[in-house]
C-alpha cells in the first residue's frame, strides 16, 4: 500500500472512533500523532496530509498543531453534508456554526457585524419594529455620517421580507431630503407627487415616492432636512395612511408604507416635536470609535474581502498594517476606512501585478496619517492585548466563494517560539520610520508582553501538562534546567510564576543556545534600556544569566539579559491578572458593602477582585443574578469566582453564574469578616487556586481571640521582656524577633527591649523607670531580681515553655500555647532562616508548614520528643533534600544499609508521606537512610 493510502486508512479508522464530544475536545488528528503511530517521518506525513486535503478526502482544522479529520466521518458526526471542495475551518466550532447556519432560515441581521454584540439592542429594536402588528412601527435611525444607517435600513427591509411581512417584490424606495432642502415645493413634489399645473413646469401629473413605496418601505435619508410643512404632511400620512399630491385640495389617496428615516442630528432639536412624537421607535447606531476592537477588525476584514473580490486575488495584510488601520480610527467612520482600504489595495495591486498568487499590503506603503495609528494602538496596552487574541499572524482574505487554507497555517505546528524575531521585526520596522529609540523600547516591551501572554494559551492542551508539551519540542535536560530557573524566580521575586513563564523561558533558552551553536549574534542592542537597570527584573535576569553560563559553560552577552528581563516582566503581568474573584453576597441594603469595606481596611487594600453584592429583602433573586452575571462578563474572572454568601437564594447563585459564563464557581455560606479576610489572604498572598482556597476555607472556624492591647503592670508601666547579648545589636535584635513571635503566638505582645552587656545594670535600672520588666533572656543573668532564661535554654526549647508559664497565660490559652509549642516558634523561625541560606529554588516560607508537620509525625511515630537542636538539624536537612528532589540531584547512601535502625527508617517512611500529599514530591530511599542515621 502506498504511503498516502496508509495514512488515509489510519485517519479514516481513527476518525470513525470519535464521538462529537471527543471531536470538539481534540479537534482531530495531528501530523505528529499519525507519524508516531505509523512510524513515518513527520515531514512526510505532513506532505501526504496536504495532498489528501487537496483531493478533498480530509478536512483541515486550524490551530497549533493543524489537525485533520476524514470527510465522510465528519459529515456523519455532524449530521449534515459538507460543501464541495477542499475545506479548512478555524475550528470544529466554526465548522458546526457554518453548517447550522446553512440549515436555518436566513436572518439578514446575522450578516451585520456586531449584531450579537454592540448592536444587539439595536437589532432587537429593528426586529420589533418590523413585526409589530398590524403594519410595523415607523422608525428613526440616528447616528454619525458613515456608521451604516442606510445599511441598517436595508437589513430591516430584508428581515421584513424574510419574515413575510413584505411581499417578495415589495419596493424599497430611497430619498435624500438634503437634495431639495432649498426648494421645499420641489421636495414635497418628489415625496408626494403633483398634479398637472401644480407649479410652473408641471406639464403633467406625476406620482410621488409614497405611491412608489406602497406595500414596502420609504427610506428618508437626512430627514431633518424636511421643512416643517413637509414633516407635517409626513406625520399626517403616518397617522392616517392618506395623502394628497401637491396641488390637490383633498387627502383621499391611500398607501401602506413603512417610513424609516435617518439623521445625523439630535431629533429633539432638528425635528418638530409633533413629528418626533409620531415616531415611536428611535434606533441610535454607535460610532465606529465606540465599537469593540473585535468588531472593528471584522469591519476591516469585510472591506478587504470586498476588494479581494474586485481584484480576484487573495490579499495579505501585515499585522502592523492592520494595527495601524485600527489605531487610526478616531473620529473617522466606516466610509473613511473604506476609502483608505481602497487606496491601499489599488497601490498593492500595482506593486504586485506580477504576483499571480496574492497582493500584499504592508506597513511601509501606508500614508503617515495611518502609520501614526500604530503608535496610538501600541500606547494602549489593554487594546493591544485584546487584539492579539484575534490577530497573531498576517491577515489573509480570499475572494468570496474561494475556499483554501492559508499558506501560513499549513505548517503552523512547525513554528517555534522566537522572541528574537518578534524584537527584530519590530525594531527594523520602527527604525525604518525614524521613530525615536525611547519610543521603540516602549513599543517593543509592550509587544513582547502581549506575545508572551498569548503564546501559552495558543498552544495549551487540556490533555498535556506544560512539561509534556515542552518535551515534544525541546530536550529533557533543558526542561529540567528551566524548571529550576522557574522555581528560583518564584522564590527570588516572592510570587508564583505560573506555567506560562516556564514555557516561554524554555523555548527562548533553546533558541538562544541554537544561536550560539550556529554562531549567530543576539540581534538589536537597541532594546537596551527597555527594562530599567536598577529594577528587580533586571537584577534577577543577571542572576539567571550567571546560572546559564555556569550550567552550559557558555558566555551570555549583555543584550540577552534584556530579553530575559522582558520575559520576567511579561510573566509577572500575566500573573497579576490571574486572580480569584471573591463575591461577598448578603441580604440587606448595604450589609455586604459594609463588611467588605471593613475587610479592605483591615487588609489595607482596595482590591477590585473583592466585590460586595447587596440584596435588599424585596429584590427579586433572578434580577440580582442577571445583574451579577452582567457585571462579571466585563471582568477577567477566568480563574474562577468564590462566593461567600449568608443564606437562602444567594447560596445557589454560583450555579447560575457557572452555567451562564462557563467559569468555575465555588460557594461557602455563613460568611463572616474573618472568613473574608482569610479568603483574601489565601487568594492574594499565598496564590492558591480556587479549589484549594475552597477546601481550606470549608474547615476555617475563625482566628484565635487575641488581645492586642498594650500589657501594663498595676502601677501603669508597660510590661516588657529584655533580650541581652554582647552589643545589644545583631544577635540581640535577632533574639528580639524570636521572642516577639513567641509572645504573639500566645497572645501576649509585650514590648521586647534589646540591650548590650556594657553597663547592663545601669541600662536595666533606667528601663525599669518606664517598663515593668517581666523577664530577661540572653547571655548573662542580670544582678537585678528579674526572672532570667539563658539563651541556650531558650533555643533548646525548654526556655520557650518556661517563658509561656512565666507570663501566666490562662489555662485555655495555655493549652493553645502548648499546641503551638509542638511546632515551636523558635524552631520554625531558625529553620526558615537557615534554609534561606541553603535553598536556591524552593521558598522556605512556603514549605515550612510541611516540614513542621513532618517533624510532628516523626516524633509521634518514634514516641519521643527531640531537643530543638536535633529538630532543627533534621528539618533543615529535610528541606535541602526537598530541593534535591526538585533539581534531580538526590544523595547516594554508600554506607552499610543493614546497620540502619529499621524502626527509625519505618517512622521516616511514614513521616515523608506528608510531602507526597502536600507537595507531590517523593523521596528516594537513599535520602531516607541519611535521615535515619541522623536520629
Amino acid at each position: 500500500m502506498k504511503r498516502m493510502e496508509r495514512i488515509f486508512a489510519y485517519v479514516e479508522a481513527e476518525s470513525a472512533k470519535f464521538t462529537k464530544e471527543t471531536l470538539r475536545e481534540r479537534g482531530g488528528l495531528d501530523a505528529q500523532e499519525i507519524a508516531d503511530a505509523l512510524g513515518i517521518l513527520r515531514n512526510n506525513v505532513s506532505k501526504e496530509l496536504n495532498a489528501l486535503f487537496r483531493e478533498d478526502r480530509i478536512v483541515k482544522f486550524g490551530g497549533r498543531p493543524v489537525r485533520y479529520f476524514e470527510r465522510a466521518a465528519l459529515e456523519k458526526l455532524l449530521g449534515a453534508p459538507l460543501p464541495a471542495g477542499p475545506l479548512a475551518y478555524e475550528s470544529v466550532a466554526a465548522c458546526e456554526k457554518e453548517l447550522t447556519a446553512q440549515q436555518q432560515p436566513e436572518n439578514p441581521f446575522d450578516a451585520l457585524i456586531g449584531a450579537h454584540r454592540s448592536l444587539k439592542r439595536q437589532v432587537e429594536q429593528a426586529k420589533a419594529a418590523i413585526l409589530y402588528p398590524p403594519d410595523g412601527l415607523h422608525t428613526l435611525i440616528v447616528g454619525q455620517t458613515g456608521v451604516g444607517k442606510t445599511l441598517f435600513a436595508h437589513l430591516m427591509f430584508a428581515y421584513g421580507k424574510a419574515m413575510e411581512r413584505f411581499a417578495p417584490d415589495a419596493p424599497f424606495v430611497t430619498f435624500n431630503c438634503a437634495d431639495y432642502y432649498n426648494n421645499p415645493q420641489l421636495l414635497l413634489s418628489h415625496v408626494f407627487g403633483h398634479i398637472k399645473g401644480a407649479f410652473t413646469g408641471a406639464d403633467q401629473a406625476k406620482a410621488g415616492l409614497v405611491e412608489q413605496a406602497d406595500g414596502g418601505v420609504l427610506f428618508l435619508d437626512e430627514i431633518h432636512r424636511l421643512p416643517p410643512e413637509g414633516q407635517e404632511m409626513i406625520f399626517y400620512f403616518m397617522d392616517t395612511g392618506t395623502f394628497s399630491r401637491l396641488g390637490e385640495t383633498t387627502r383621499d389617496r391611500h398607501a401602506k408604507v413603512l417610513i424609516i428615516g435617518a439623521t445625523t442630528e439630535d431629533p429633539n432639536s432638528a425635528l418638530t416635536k409633533t413629528f418626533v412624537r409620531r415616531i415611536p421607535n428611535i434606533i441610535t447606531i454607535p460610532s465606529l470609535a465606540s465599537r469593540t476592537l473585535g468588531e472593528k477588525l471584522d469591519i476591516v476584514k469585510l472591506l478587504f474581502t470586498d476588494e479581494a473580490q474586485r481584484v480576484k486575488k487573495p490579499i495579505r495584510i501585515s499585522v502592523e498594517a492592520v494595527k495601524s488601520l485600527l489605531g487610526s480610527i478616531g473620529a473617522g467612520n466606516v466610509g473613511q476606512i473604506k476609502s483608505n482600504i481602497k487606496l491601499l489595495c489599488a497601490q498593492a495591486f500595482l506593486n504586485g501585478i506580477d504576483n499571480p498568487d496574492y497582493i500584499e499590503v504592508d506597513f511601509k506603503m501606508l500614508p503617515q496619517t495611518i502609520k501614526n495609528g500604530l503608535l496610538t494602538l501600541s500606547a494602549n496596552r489593554q487594546a493591544l492585548a485584546e487584539l492579539t487574541q484575534y490577530l497573531a499572524e498576517p491577515l489573509v482574505v480570499e475572494p468570496p466563494g474561494r475556499r483554501r487554507a492559508r499558506a501560513e497555517e499549513e505548517e503552523s505546528d512547525k513554528k517555534s517560539f522566537n522572541l528574537y524575531r518578534v524584537v527584530e521585526d519590530k525594531v527594523e520596522l520602527l527604525k525604518g520610520e525614524g521613530i525615536s529609540d525611547d519610543l521603540i523600547k516602549q513599543i517593543v516591551a509592550t509587544d513582547v508582553n502581549v506575545y508572551i501572554k498569548s503564546l501559552y494559551d495558543k498552544r495549551a492542551s487540556i490533555n498535556l501538562s506544560t512539561r509534556e508539551r515542552l518535551l515534544k519540542i525541546v530536550d529533557e535536560p533543558l526542561v529540567d534546567f528551566s524548571e529550576q530557573i522557574a522555581l528560583y524566580v518564584s522564590k527570588r521575586l516572592n510570587r508564583s510564576y505560573r506555567d506560562r513563564f516556564l514555557y516561554a523561558f524554555s523555548l527562548h533558552l533553546s533558541a538562544f543556545l541554537k544561536r550560539l551553536k550556529d554562531k549567530e549574534p543576539v540581534p538589536y542592542s537597541e532594546i537596551a534600556g527597555a527594562i530599567e537597570r536598577d529594577s528587580l527584573h533586571y537584577q534577577v535576569a543577571l542572576e539567571i544569566k550567571a546560572r546559564i553560563e555556569k550550567h552550559y559553560r557558555v558566555t551570555v552577552p549583555p543584550t540577552e539579559v534584556e530579553y530575559i528581563a522582558l520575559l520576567l516582566e511579561s510573566a509577572e503581568d500575566e500573573d497579576l491578572e490571574e486572580k480569584i474573584t471573591i463575591l461577598v453576597a448578603m441580604h440587606g441594603a448595604s450589609t455586604a458593602s459594609s463588611m467588605v469595606e471593613v475587610a479592605q481596611k483591615l487588609f489595607n487594600t482596595q482590591d477590585t477582585n473583592l466585590i460586595p453584592i447587596d440584596m435588599p429583602l424585596e429584590k427579586n433573586p433572578q434580577e440580582l443574578a442577571r445583574k451579577v452575571i452582567t457585571m462579571l462578563r466585563g471582568m477577567n474572572c477566568r480563574t474562577g469566582v468564590l462566593i461567600l454568601a449568608d443564606m437562602g437564594s444567594l447560596v445557589s447563585l454560583g450555579a447560575q453564574i457557572s452555567e451562564t459564563l462557563g467559569i468555575p464557581v465555588r460557594t461557602i455560606d455563613m460568611v463572616s469578616t474573618p472568613l473574608i479576610l482569610e479568603a483574601m489572604r489565601k487568594a492574594d498572598i499565598v496564590g492558591m487556586d480556587l479549589d484549594s482556597i475552597y477546601e481550606s476555607l470549608r474547615s476555617f472556624r475563625g482566628y484565635e481571640a487575641v488581645d492586642f492591647a498594650e500589657h501594663r503592670a498595676a502601677d501603669g508601666r508597660q510590661e516588657a521582656i529584655v533580650t541581652i547579648c554582647s552589643t545589644g545589636k545583631g544577635a540581640a535584635l535577632k533574639l528580639k524577633s524570636l521572642v516577639e513571635e513567641v509572645l504573639k503566638s500566645v497572645g501576649k505582645p509585650l514590648a521586647v527591649l534589646p540591650v548590650g552587656l556594657t553597663h547592663l545594670e545601669e541600662h536595666l535600672k533606667e528601663l525599669q523607670g518606664e517598663y515593668a520588666i517581666r523577664a530577661a533572656i540572653g547571655m548573662k543573668k542580670p544582678a537585678l531580681p528579674i526572672p532570667f532564661i539563658p539563651l541556650e535554654e531558650f533555643i533548646d526549647g525548654a526556655g520557650e515553655q518556661r517563658l509561656v508559664k512565666l507570663l501566666q497565660v490562662p489555662e485555655a490559652q495555655e493549652r493553645g500555647a502548648e499546641e503551638k509549642a509542638q511546632k515551636s516558634v523558635v524552631v520554625r523561625r531558625l529553620c526558615e532562616e537557615s534554609l534561606e541560606k541553603f535553598l536556591t529554588y524552593l521558598n522556605p516560607a512556603k514549605i515550612m508548614d510541611s516540614l513542621m508537620a513532618f517533624d510532628r509525625v516523626l516524633e509521634a511515630e518514634l514516641g519521643k520528643k527531640f531537643s530543638n537542636p536535633i529538630r532543627i538539624r533534621i528539618i533543615v536537612h529535610c528541606g535541602c533534600a526537598l530541593e534535591r528532589i526538585v533539581t534531580h540531584s538526590q544523595l547516594q547512601f554508600h554506607e552499610n544499609k543493614q546497620e540502619i535502625d529499621t524502626q527509625k527508617l519505618s517512622a521516616i517512611q511514614k513521616a515523608v508521606k506528608v510531602f507526597e500529599t502536600a507537595l507531590k514530591l517523593r523521596f528516594d530511599a537513599d535520602e531516607l537512610y541519611f535521615m535515619a542515621k541522623m536520629i
